[in-house]
């Protein structure tokens, strides 16, 4: 999860891997320079043409300010995306963009509505930055297991209602960082609408809390896939095995994987860890994933 720990841990990868630092430096600095972020990514074979919008859905906390993408012809399988601490920003909707290409409606949300509209963070900042922490922890800290569920909930009403949504198929749902709880409970509480979710990096799946996202999983109809940071692992090995055993006993269909040698961050493209190669090992099976479960 996103900690001091954590940014510790990312610094010292970095610190022993000097060309993966310079690299996204380089990288970075493309981005902050006003470059699409798109020329991050490897390119994507028969991207379809899409219709971006910025959209506003009420909730019954306020009104979130969101990103929808979708193929400009058709009715589409709907994503829920779920962004990292960071929030909602150009990095995410690049990457909800991309999905979009790949054949779905894609809605990137802004977790942090009720604190702050997007961008969350500008570009440039970072959380290994002691001010942007003090920006997004609060924010953060401020949502929980019930604002979880009822997000998830009007977010997955509110693309049931478009035109670009296949409401005759299910709904995939992915999220990075604090976004992992979010995909967990959004399956657990909407199971007749989610068919796929996916966890990246995703923080605090396994807790000693009432509510800990792993107590849905009896609840969920779902293809999960659970993609694990090294470095996360490593600071609690038991969670992989709880959520192992207990998808097998609810036989809850899922997948689990620590990637060797990515950090914290590693699938987000303008993450100071970002691993490109395993970034996109993660998302491919997703994407197969979708292809067999939405």
């Amino acid at each position: 999860m996103c900690d001091q720990d954590t940014v510790n841990e990312n610094d010292a990868y970095l610190k022993r891997n000097p060309f993966q630092s310079s690299m996204n430096r380089r990288q970075f600095g493309k981005l902050t320079a006003g470059a699409a972020a798109a020329f991050m990514l490897p390119p994507l074979a028969n991207a379809q043409d899409v219709v971006e919008n910025d959209v506003m859905i009420e909730t019954p906390d306020g009104t979130a300010d969101c990103y929808f993408v979708h193929p400009a012809n058709g009715s589409h399988a709907a994503v829920l995306m779920w962004p990292d601490i960071l929030g909602l920003r150009p990095a995410f909707r690049t990457m909800g963009k991309r999905l979009a290409q790949s054949g779905y409606s894609v809605l990137v949300v802004n977790p942090f509505y009720r604190s702050a509209k997007f961008p969350v963070v500008e570009e440039g900042e970072s959380f290994g930055d002691p001010e942007t922490r003090e920006k997004v922890m609060p924010m953060a800290r401020a949502l929980n297991a019930q604002t979880h569920v009822t997000d998830a909930h009007a977010f997955v009403d509110w693309l049931d209602q478009q035109s670009a949504v296949d409401t005759s198929r299910k709904i995939g749902t992915m999220g990075y960082c604090m976004g992992g709880p979010m995909v967990m409970r959004t399956a657990a509480a909407i199971p007749e609408r989610i068919g796929a979710g996916g966890s990246f990096h995703g923080g605090g799946l396994v807790t000693d809390n009432a509510d800990s996202p792993h107590l849905g999983i009896e609840n969920m109809e779902a293809h999960m896939w659970i993609a694990i940071a090294e470095n996360d692992d490593e600071r609690d090995p038991q969670a992989k095995e709880v959520l192992m055993d207990t998808f097998e006993e609810t036989g809850v269909m899922a997948e689990i994987e620590v990637f060797e040698g990515a950090m914290h961050g590693w699938c987000v493209i303008d993450s100071t860890v970002y691993n490109e190669a395993q970034a996109e090992r993660a998302w491919n099976r997703m994407l197969g994933i979708f292809e067999t479960a939405l």
